[in-house]
């Protein structure tokens, strides 16, 4: 057993280049959180990125931007006081008796009695990262791949050498800008739908929105070619984040795709409606992968068992812990899995990069996946990149859209295993 003796916390605020727009609103900055476990012989670091709008919209829309944040803090804070004294076998029993304390914590202080439970998992990360830290210095572990659990080593048995980065194409971003970034040499692209174009909540006023912009995208970049993908054609991510409210408004969406030539370069959809609504979509013409919805195992069952056909994985929003989980599900029900983005910092990237350099590719694409926005939408990304351990090795940047995973990557493990000097100097 790790029986945990201290903790210590802090966070920076990194403001957005723009205001970044999804779910129908805009943030304009995110929260880096810094987080410390100690045993007795170890003390590691953690960190995490904390974003309110993604989590939990509702409390993004009811509350300044600074307070939801705070709240979210709070948690966190929460979580780390609970766990001092606390002694676990692994990291996910750690996360297991936290998550059910933090997350009525956060009910009472945002006052909120459907607080989303992704909001309690996205504070918790980096505890969870500081978790999975000290339990690899207190076993002598130094690798990822010796992290693994048994249980999930069957989901994460690739070791790819190329991971495509996943650019994210949010409502403002201009499609001169998206097309540059095909030619720069992304191809699978990530497209932010379900705007609320005039802030007034009108689901038609959004399908028509929706509807434009995806061929304005179309039209602008369907004619390069790739070799990354079964079809040489660039391909479509779209991400909906609970914003379509109806399954006839989404297959009026799918329809119009399909008419302009689109349907078939549209790889997933991710998350097309609200979490409680439940309906099954096997008879959809793509294939949906389910995001938000998403806080346990069972959840992923369910969402299976509706006709979802594929699910995202993000250590860096929903714990490592939690994510292995859904991995194995996965496996197990050969459905495929693939890593997503919360706008994270370069170090964060890694833990992604990790899970997404050992899955199977998605269908229709040759290579492995790993979503990074943040060289798009942080003001400050460039020095953020210095904060990395091993900034400036090749592995750690994407070249023409491309990260390329070299012997180097996997024997330092992304370097998630050496400290960061600036995040640590933030909790001296």
């Amino acid at each position: 057993m790790i029986k945990i003796t201290g903790t210590k916390l802090n966070f920076e605020r990194e403001p957005m280049r723009a205001p970044f727009g999804f779910k129908g609103r805009y943030l304009n900055e995110l929260w880096q959180i810094v987080a410390s476990l100690a045993s007795e012989r170890f003390e590691t670091l953690g960190l995490g990125v904390q974003s309110v709008l993604w989590s939990d919209s509702e409390i993004f829309a009811t509350n300044p931007e600074s307070v939801g944040n705070s709240m979210m803090f709070l948690m966190t804070a929460y979580a780390l006081q609970k766990a001092r004294g606390c002694s676990f076998e692994t990291p996910m029993d750690l996360l297991g008796e936290l998550l059910p304390q933090v997350e009525e914590y956060g009910k009472k202080i945002t006052g909120y009695s459907g607080l989303r439970q992704t909001f309690a998992l996205n504070s918790l990360v980096a505890v969870d990262t500081a978790s999975w830290l000290l339990y690899s210095r207190e076993l002598v572990l130094d690798s990822f791949d010796q992290l693994i659990p048994e249980a999930c080593k069957a989901a994460l048995s690739q070791r790819h050498n190329a991971l495509a980065n996943i650019p994210l194409m949010s409502y403002g971003v201009p499609v001169s800008t998206i097309q540059k970034a095909v030619e720069d040499g992304f191809f699978f692209l990530k497209i932010k739908i379900g705007s609320d174009p005039e802030h007034d909540g009108d689901q038609d006023k959004m399908l028509k929105w929706d509807c434009a912009r995806l061929k304005e995208i179309h039209n602008a970049v369907r004619d390069y070619k790739t070799p990354y993908t079964q079809s040489g054609n660039v391909l479509y991510y779209l991400d909906a984040n609970g914003r379509y409210h109806s399954k006839e408004k989404l297959s009026r969406f799918l329809d119009y795709a399909e008419q302009i030539g689109a349907l078939e370069r549209i790889v997933i959809l991710e998350e097309p409606f609200p979490e409680e609504f439940e309906v099954d979509v096997s008879d959809l013409p793509i294939r949906l992968a389910a995001d938000e919805s998403i806080h346990s195992v069972a959840d992923a069952n369910a969402r299976i068992q509706m006709g979802y056909g594929a699910l995202t994985l993000k250590p860096i929003a929903k714990t490592l812990s939690l994510s292995l989980e859904i991995a194995k599900v996965a496996q197990e029900k050969n459905i495929p899995c693939f890593c997503a983005d919360l706008t994270v910092n370069p170090i964060m990237v890694e833990w992604n990069k990790n899970l997404a350099a050992r899955l199977a590719p998605l269908p229709g694409l040759k290579i492995g996946v790993v979503e990074s926005n943040g060289h798009q939408n942080y003001l400050h990304w460039d020095e953020m990149r210095s904060y990395h351990p091993f900034h400036g090795a090749g592995w750690a940047e994407p070249q023409d859209g491309i990260f390329h995973l070299d012997e180097d990557f996997y024997a330092q493990s992304g370097g998630i295993f050496r400290q960061s000097e600036h995040y640590k100097s933030l909790l001296k």
